[in-house]
């Protein structure tokens, strides 16, 4: 009986339903029916009205269900699981359709969805799993520091070098070097500590530098005796690897190669798979080597008494720069004086004296005119010895801050970017792990990129790892490629965009929904997202909801459009929610009248354009979209458009609490300004309202990243149609100013905006850019932006006399110990830092990074730290700046105290 009254199939009133498969049975559910969902079905429609409930059977046989669309209204009801009794099972709900296959779309929902109307009542409830989380150990390109040993020498440690490994763990026992090169009793030392190694060990043996001069026939011996073939030949500097399992000479792997002079690389690697007592496999790896690193000269020009008429000669430049071109470079480079970059044509003579010949549209027959080259030279080589020990072979442990347990093998996960570049996220799939702890997971695959796990200088850069698999599921049916059911839409996409999509409209009786999983869901037409609350008013206890209506605990990845839209509503609890790989705008506010929704532990990452919205469209799209316009417009894409973010807040009095902002195109969180509200919402408020609404809660917030900014707080949207004086479409971006006031009253006090405990670190340009008056920052964390933070007035002053921006007790660093991941595509590399180390760099290496930049003001800085500050040669860096690119004021009273400057130098 208490089954019964928590969990919805165990209603003794339902009666078992099993339609089968048919794409013409229009399910009709009324009139009080309770049907209980038993088996996977296909059938074209299901329209639950009239008292009529439709319950999915939690089983252990997984249910898939197919429909073009659901409909619940008029006390209709559907269920899977509920609040007190989860859903155990799997079930997927698949909406399938064309746009353009001829059927008939509803004129409210559309076509491919799942729609709550008046009087309906959606109930899912999956399976309780963490949302997600953070690393607690940084993630290394290639996976080796996550689990196992690492083993690396150079100078300074000559010789033999013997690891002893034991074959139940793959744990180093033991460890010891022996300079053969120095003395005789090395190599004796040698053979008797191999003698001494019990039968079963694992042995890797490796040279490193020298180890033959003094290398005598008994350790020559013990070592043939191990199975090894090439240690009785070792000769002068002689790479050699080797890895046996003492006792079985037959087990034996080595590779061995003679040293090729100080120019020349030479590398002996081994690598051996072994299985532990536990089942688990490791991998064993040696490498011996000599390695000969490569760098660019400095640029040269053409010498001007260069004698070739038709090529150049590197002996003309090597007289005219005499010791800074080695003998035999190993590429060369040439540019124009203008850096336009040329092909080099490259004959050798007698291979010693190099001609080149350069190729380009300004070039003639007559030689490599106006240009200037660097040479790649090869530097001296030196020795490298690596014994690695991976126990986890093609896979990963992460380390996770929070107990994941109810992570299982075959989830999926994604792991955050924690550089400039929000596509360097990972996906990985879990595997099962007998060893791990509730912390740790086991994943398939090696990470490519470095994702950090620590805090780095005093700021929290740990990434965030996000789980996209439930055990719930709706998703769209898609077709292998794109196909064109709105403009122009198919020369932006080359695959199917058409997904399905949950609509929620005003008057429903109850909608709860959590540990559920959405893909390939949104359409790219207006009002057909992956979450819609439309037009659906006080969703909370203030308009008669008890519980309040929420969306927790629950992934929405590969969608495409956004990926939770609150229209016209308010009061929503949006609470663990995962937004990953979406178009368009991912937490979308929409009309401006939107208030009192709280998005908590939210996190949204890799969020790119869309072509619905000015806003939501890149460069190219704002260009080519112009409908809505007055003919003879012109877009200016970054001013108009360009604004794809992951959070996006149509009113300031909404609530954002532990949020973070991963990876978007643009921005982290925008607050945008309404002066009047649009759409469906025209006439919800005063002109003038949201721009002097006090803001919600706005507290322990993070965003990384992103291209444009971490946080923006500035600019409206047009709210009126285009027009001869105004050609811009409605919506385009436009300016704005944020003037906080007790009950939105500009005649009442200032009521500032506080923002705490917020971490802005990798964004490209800005860390935050925020304009307006009253606007406060306590205990914030900024790095590695392009520009940490910048503080700009409402514009008002004299008229606001008495407004102010301040920031107090946070930390602002220049140039982090995160430097990134060096990859071929990546162009924004180079030299930073206090060590001047290579690092990627957020716009290019002669931007001039700051830290807090003064525009406008008043501003007051207090009680703040900054650290890492340095300039290089041909880059300017502050950490205290100001914006001075226009004829506008900047405010005497702009103060700065009790500030502290470490590791500044003054240059």
């Amino acid at each position: 009986a208490e089954a019964a009254a928590t969990c919805p199939d165990r209603d003794p009133e339902l009666e078992i339903w099993n339609p089968g498969h048919s794409e013409e049975n229009r399910v009709e559910i009324h009139n009080g029916r309770k049907l209980l969902l038993s088996s996977s079905a296909t059938v074209h429609s299901i329209h639950i009205t009239d008292g009529g409930k439709l319950v999915i059977k939690d089983d252990v046989q997984p249910i898939v269900l197919r429909t073009r669309h659901i409909l619940i209204e008029n006390d209709g009801e559907l269920h899977i699981g509920s609040e007190l009794c989860p859903y155990q099972g799997n079930v997927v709900i698949i909406l399938y359709g064309r746009a353009d296959d001829g059927s008939q779309p509803n004129p409210y929902f559309g076509q491919k969805y799942l729609g709550v109307s008046k009087g309906g009542t959606l109930e899912i409830h999956g399976k309780k799993k963490l949302s997600w989380t953070f690393l607690n150990k940084t993630l290394h390109p290639g996976g080796m520091e996550e689990g196992g040993y690492y083993f690396e020498r150079s100078w300074g440690h000559r010789g033999v070098i013997v690891h002893v490994i034991d074959p139940k763990t793959g744990a180093v026992v033991h460890s010891d070097r022996f300079d053969t090169y120095r003395a005789k009793e090395e190599s004796i030392r040698l053979a008797q500590y191999l003698g001494r190694v019990a039968n079963g060990m694992i042995l890797s043996v490796a040279v490193n530098d020298e180890g033959s001069r003094n290398l005598d026939d008994l350790a020559r011996k013990a070592m043939t005796k191990l199975g090894s073939k090439h240690f009785l030949h070792l000769g002068f500097r002689h790479p050699w690897s080797f890895i046996t399992i003492k006792g079985n000479p037959s087990s034996s792997i080595e590779d061995h190669i003679e040293y090729q002079g100080h120019k020349g690389s030479a590398v002996a690697k081994v690598s051996k798979l072994f299985k532990a007592e536990n089942g688990e496999h490791f991998n064993v790896s040696s490498t011996s080597e000599w390695v000969q690193d490569v760098e660019w000269t400095e640029w040269f020009e053409r010498p001007d008494k260069a004698r070739s008429k038709d090529m150049e000669k590197l002996s003309d430049f090597k007289a005219a720069h005499p010791d800074k071109i080695c003998r035999q470079p190993i590429d060369i480079q040439a540019v124009t004086l203008d850096g336009a970059e040329l092909t080099t044509e490259v004959f050798y003579k007698g291979g010693h004296d190099y001609q080149f010949l350069c190729h380009g549209k300004d070039q003639t027959g007559q030689g490599c005119r106006n240009y200037r080259a660097r040479f790649l030279c090869g530097k001296s080589v030196r020795p490298k010895l690596t014994v690695t020990i991976d126990t986890n072979v093609n896979s990963t442990i992460l380390n996770l801050v929070d107990d994941v347990s109810s992570w299982k093998p075959g989830d999926r996960l994604v792991v955050a970017s924690t550089d400039y570049s929000m596509y360097q996220a990972e996906e990985f799939q879990v595997l099962p792990c007998r060893t791990c702890r509730p912390t740790q997971v086991k994943v398939a695959g090696k990470a490519t990129y470095l994702h950090m796990g620590e805090v780095v200088d005093g700021v929290d850069m740990r990434a965030e790892v996000g789980l996209l698999s439930r055990n719930v599921v709706v998703m769209g049916e898609m077709e292998q490629q794109c196909y064109e059911y709105s403009s122009k839409l198919c020369s932006f996409f080359d695959f199917d965009t058409f997904g399905g999509h949950i609509k929620i409209g005003l008057g429903f009786k109850a909608t709860h929904i959590e540990g559920l999983e959405l893909k390939y869901m949104g359409q790219q037409t207006m009002g057909h997202y992956p979450i819609h609350f439309h037009m659906a008013g006080d969703v909370d206890e203030k308009g008669g909801y008890d519980p309040p209506t929420y969306v927790k605990d629950t992934s929405i990845h590969n969608t495409f459009s956004r990926c939770v839209t609150v229209h016209g509503s308010n009061g929503l609890l949006v609470k663990d929610v995962v937004g990953y790989d979406a178009l368009g705008h991912c937490f979308f506010t929409e009309d401006g009248p939107e208030e009192r929704n709280t998005f908590d532990h939210c996190l949204g990452l890799l969020v790119k354009p869309s072509t619905l919205l000015p806003s939501d469209r890149d460069s190219r799209m704002c260009k080519l979209i112009t409908e809505g316009a007055y003919p003879g417009y012109i877009p200016k894409p970054r001013q108009d458009c360009s604004a794809v973010s992951t959070f996006w807040i149509a009113n300031p009095h909404n609530n954002l609490i532990n949020c973070a902002a991963a990876g978007s195109e643009e921005t982290g969180f925008w607050f945008v300004l309404h002066h009047v509200p649009t759409g469906p919402s025209a006439g919800m408020y005063s002109p003038g309202y949201s721009e002097h609404m006090p803001m919600g809660k706005f507290s322990n917030n993070r965003a990384h990243s992103n291209y444009r900014a971490g946080m923006i707080i500035d600019n409206g949207v047009k709210t009126t149609p285009a027009s001869a004086k105004d050609k811009r479409p409605i919506l385009t971006l436009i300016s704005g100013r944020y003037s906080p006031h007790k009950d939105a009253d500009p005649l009442k006090p200032r009521e500032p905006a506080i923002i705490e405990r917020f971490i802005a670190y990798k964004n490209q340009d800005h860390g935050a850019w925020l304009r307006g008056g009253d606007v406060w920052l306590d205990n914030c964390q900024f790095a590695d932006n392009g520009i940490g933070l910048t503080l700009a007035s409402g514009g008002t002053f004299p008229h606001d006399d008495g407004s102010k921006q301040e920031i107090k007790n946070s930390l602002f660093v220049g140039e982090s110990g995160n430097l990134g991941t060096e990859t071929m595509d990546n162009e924004i590399w180079g030299p930073g830092g206090l060590d001047h180390r290579g690092r990627t760099l957020p716009i290019g290496p002669d931007f001039p990074i700051r830290g807090i930049q003064f525009y406008d003001g008043p501003i007051n800085v207090q009680n703040c730290t900054f650290r890492k500050f340095a300039a290089l040669d041909g880059r300017h860096t502050s950490a205290l700046a100001f914006r001075l690119n226009n004829a506008w004021q900047s405010c005497p009273n702009n103060n700065v105290t009790a500030i502290r400057f470490e590791d500044v130098p003054v240059s």
